[in-house]
């Protein structure tokens, strides 16, 4: 069978409507993608954020009546004007396309991300099975690999963790292929707490996670990994802080490299702030929490 790719670019605050709207006039498949090359960062947990001008691209069958579907689309979000592109497609197995753009990853020396769609690499020592999913988190932007590589170059994980807005689940997931025993999780999107409860299903640590949206329900832990924005660890850090047990460990990211500065300040109030890496214009903070 061939396919449609009708697609259109709208403002951002559209995207989703249109998106749903589509939907709801049997578009096989809709996906959002950047129109102008602008980069989203980080998301803070529970967001989505979107581009500006967002591309929206729904998938119709071949005989799909796609003029009156999108007609009518149009008229569901009250908008008028939009001038839509259509594309045909040859037919392919697109959930084999979709899972081929990612391959498996490394992580320093011993940790490996590895998508179902891939043999696991011989030389993999832990590796941890992924697929895109639901939540954001499958290692690719650079504030998840800077994370992951800080868990890799811990020798020895300590016994507890707690993963501050955990997404995927894939720095939980890691923390205890890696060593660590228990690690709770929290997210305010259930769909990120769905996600982590199947990753840890699909690597064997379920019964080793804790997940909630309720930050008030976490106890303190001798590591915390926060990958969020720098604008909530800077109002979290009070809160992070506490959640630290003394002489435990803070790994902080999602905070572009000239947020940096400012958050070892911020943070150097009940850490020794150690150590400092970057990647692509990201930062990653390491601390050790003050015994006193």
């Amino acid at each position: 069978m061939a396919w449609l790719r009708v697609s259109t670019v709208v403002p951002a605050e559209l995207a989703h409507q249109l998106a749903d709207a589509l939907e709801e006039q049997e578009a096989i498949a809709v996906t959002l993608a950047d129109a102008e090359d602008e980069p989203v960062y980080e998301p803070t947990p529970g967001t989505t954020p979107l581009w500006q001008a967002t591309r929206v691209e729904a998938l119709f069958t071949e005989d799909a009546d796609w003029e009156r579907a999108t007609q009518l689309a149009t008229a569901m979000v009250g908008s008028s004007g939009i001038a839509w592109q259509v594309d045909p497609l040859a037919d392919q197995v697109w959930e084999r396309a979709w899972m081929d753009r990612f391959k498996p990853m490394r992580f320093g020396d011993r940790l490996w991300i590895c998508p179902s769609a891939h043999p696991v690499p011989d030389e993999a020592e832990v590796v941890v099975k992924l697929d895109p999913g639901l939540a954001f988190g499958t290692g690719t932007h650079p504030t998840t690999h800077l994370c992951l590589e800080a868990l890799d170059a811990m020798q020895t994980l300590p016994a507890s963790v707690i993963d501050y807005g955990c997404g995927s689940g894939v720095l939980a997931v890691a923390a205890l292929l890696l060593g660590t025993q228990e690690v709770q999780c929290v997210d305010i999107d259930p769909q990120a707490l769905t996600a982590t409860v199947s990753n840890a299903e699909v690597n064997g640590v379920e019964s080793n996670i804790r997940v909630s949206q309720k930050p008030a329900e976490l106890e303190p832990a001798e590591l915390v990994l926060a990958n969020i924005l720098a604008g909530p660890l800077t109002e979290l850090a009070p809160q992070l802080a506490e959640l630290t047990k003394p002489g435990g460990t803070i790994v902080l990211s999602g905070i572009l490299e000239t947020q940096a500065e400012e958050l070892l300040q911020t943070y150097s109030a009940w850490f020794d702030m150690q150590q400092v890496a970057t990647m692509e214009d990201w930062a990653r903070l390491i601390g050790t929490r003050h015994r006193q």
